[in-house]
Formats: structure tokens, sequence, C-alpha cells
């Protein structure tokens, strides 16, 4: 198979899995989609080497992960975080809940190293689900390489109906309380907005002020968030022989430093034009993972995928449901942003303005839903899939 072959078809797959996402309104996850087609791929004529012949070798994904979870950092406001200080002890407390009963009970029915394979993709994203894979395949555990991608693709056909069911609940009892006046209206999705546009906002890069615009270049803005990325990896290195922290923790928290710093600008990658790339060659590498699954081995893990998955959400709800009663929020609104750990943005603004949308056809009760719901669901996401999965996976792979 020729190159461009292996790359026209790997194209189409990726293609045929967003038609399916948006056709369904992401009630199908294109990674679901994504995930069978290749399965199907590798099941029947597939090279086994389809990724990398296509050009996208695993050194390729590995710097792909440091630009992008270094970019990741760069989403993070500060103020975002301090204003939403109840949605992140509530997401964090849903992970609290995953960990401890999957520890608790998972342990005795699946095993210790089901369990940490486990955890981190399940309360995070692509980059989580790759760590934990690398990581299982190094350990010479083959199948549990494949099950941490596995769990990845379909962790959120959990999250998306029960996301909905619940944020429909609160929806309506958010629009009974406005209706009969108990509800302030608040400034008209004001707090929604702000958040919403963090990811557009363009803030100033206080230590290149007096540098001409023309000079900030793509590829200058490549060469700040290499630089940033290889810091991490070089701090990683220094700190090696006294403690062991994944390079990949770190480019996350020297990105959030940099953008403080004004070294990098929010979504870097994205002002340079590298992120569709990016995303699209880790997506690859992603599902290059799944030429190791033989029809035998996915029987196999069919038992502990759906067991951890069920425990997992339990896990949630029970410890947001505890963290909601203290804090004073909505048991559902509570769950809603635990949940949001299944799938992350763009996920949960695409689901809660579906919600939002089916509830009412009135604008100012829309506006009103907006500024109560957004907000909490999308820092939800940033928190669990942005921020802590990639820490637990930096600190699981270790325990493997």
């Amino acid at each position: 198979m020729s190159q461009m072959l292996a790359l026209v078809i790997l194209m189409l797959i990726l293609f045929i899995g967003d038609l399916v996402a948006v056709r369904t309104k992401a009630w199908v996850p294109s990674i679901f989609i994504c995930a069978v087609l290749f399965l199907g791929g590798y099941w029947t004529f597939f090279p086994q080497d389809i990724v990398a012949l296509a050009g996208v070798p695993p050194v390729v994904a590995t710097m792909m992960m440091y630009l992008l979870i270094t970019n990741m950092g760069t989403l993070l406001s500060l103020q975002e975080l301090k204003n939403q200080w109840k949605t992140i002890i509530i997401a964090l407390s849903g992970i609290l809940g995953i960990i401890a009963i999957l520890f608790g009970i998972g342990t005795f029915l699946f095993g210790y190293q089901t369990v940490v394979v486990a955890i981190p993709p399940l309360v995070g994203g692509v980059v989580s689900a790759l760590i934990m894979s690398e990581g299982a395949k190094e350990a010479g555990l083959a199948s549990l390489s494949v099950f941490a991608i596995v769990i990845y693709v379909m962790q959120g056909f959990a999250g998306y109906p029960i996301t909905s069911i619940v944020l429909k609940r609160e929806g309506k009892r958010l629009l009974q309380q406005y209706r009969s006046g108990q509800l302030a209206e608040k400034a008209q999705g004001k707090a929604a907005a702000e958040v919403a546009a963090t990811a557009i906002a363009k803030p100033e890069l206080k230590l290149f002020k007096n540098m001409p615009e023309k000079y900030n270049t793509d590829f200058f803005k490549f060469l700040r968030l290499s630089l940033v990325a290889y810091l991490a990896y070089l701090t990683s290195t220094l700190l090696a022989p006294v403690v062991t922290i994944s390079p990949f923790v770190l480019c996350l928290l020297f990105g959030v430093i940099a953008t403080s710093a004004g070294f990098l600008e929010r979504q870097v990658l994205q002002k340079a034009n590298g992120f569709g790339f990016a995303i699209m060659a880790l997506m690859l590498f992603i599902f290059d993972g799944l030429k190791q699954a033989t029809p035998s081995m996915m029987l196999e893990i069919i038992y502990p995928l759906v067991g951890t998955i069920v425990l997992g959400v339990i896990g949630m709800y029970i410890f947001s449901f505890i963290a909601g009663k203290i804090l004073k929020v909505s048991k559902d609104m509570a769950f809603a942003v635990s949940l949001t750990a299944l799938y992350g943005f763009p996920a949960d603004y695409i689901i809660t303005n579906e919600v939002i949308k089916s509830l009412t056809e009135d604008e100012k009760e829309r506006e009103m839903l907006t500024s109560n719901m957004l907000p909490p669901m999308l820092v939800g996401g940033f928190i669990t899939v942005t921020m802590v999965s990639v820490i637990l996976a930096g600190i699981f792979v270790g325990f493997l």
C-alpha cells in the first residue's frame, strides 16, 4: 500500500466519524465510529503499520503530545477557576469517587493493574488514554494497552445520555423557580459568555508587548510553544534522580505559567494553525494501538470495560451528591459537572446547549439557563479532562 493511499483511507475514516457525530448531534461519538472502522480494517486488509506508513510514526505522535498538552495549559484562567470554586470541588469529588469505588471494589473484580490502567482514561481524554496505553505496552501488558484506548472510546456512551437526563431535570427545576419568581434574573448570559469566550479571548503577550505584531509569525508561536515543552521535559529529566514526574504533567503546568507570564497566548497552537494537524496525528496514533486488538482480546476486555464504567459512574454520583449537599448545589447539577470527566470539551458545551434549546423557546429563559448551567459545565470539563486526568495518568503510569 502506498503512503498516499494509506493517508486517504485514514482521512476517510476520520471524516466518516465526524459525519456520524454531526448527524446524530454527538449522541454517537466520532471516536466510536472511527474505532469500529479501524478494527474492521485491521481484521481485514489494513497493513499493521498503516498509520506509520501514512506518515505518523510514534516519534511524531510524541512531539504532538508535548505541543498539545502545553497548549492545554494556555486554556486555564486563574480568575475563571476562582469564580467557579464550587464547581472545581464537585468535579474533584467525582474523580475521587471513581478512584475510591474502583480501587475499593474494582480491584477485587478486575485486578489491580486493570483498575490502574482504567482510571486516567475514564476521567480524561485522548492524552491520558495514550499515556496509559503506552505505559501498559512498555510494561508488557498488551491487552491492557488496548483496554486503555477502548475505555476512552466507549465512556461517552455512558456520559452523554446520563448528562442529558440530569441537565434536563436541572433545567426544569430552574425554569420552575424562574417562572415563579424565586430565581432572580441574572445578568443575561454574561457569565456563560465570559467562559465560552475564554478560548478565543486575546490576552496581551506581556513579554513581547513592544514587538510589532508582524513578527509574531506562526513559526515564532511554534518556537515559544516548543521551548516551554522542552523546559518541562528538561525539568522532568533533572528531577528524575529525586522524584519521577511525567514530563506531560509538567507541560500542563508550564503552559499555565507561561501564559500567566505573558510568554504564550491562549490557544497558541490554534493561532499557529497547527491544532487540527496535531489532533489528527494524535488521533491516528491512538487508533494505531487497536492493531493489537484481536477478536478474542476484545471479548476478554468487555467484562472489565463495562464493569469499570458502571462502577466509575456510581462512584461519581455518590461523591458528587455528597459534595453538592455540603456546598448547597443541586444533586443534578453536581452530577452533571462530575460527568464532564467522561467527555470534556466540546461535548459539554454541545450537550448543555442542546438541552437548553429543548427546554424552552423563550430567549430570556434560555439566557437564564445558559448563565446558570453552562459555566459550571465548561469549567468542570476543563478541570477533569484538561488538567486532572493528565496529572493522574502521569502518576498512575508509574504504578504499572
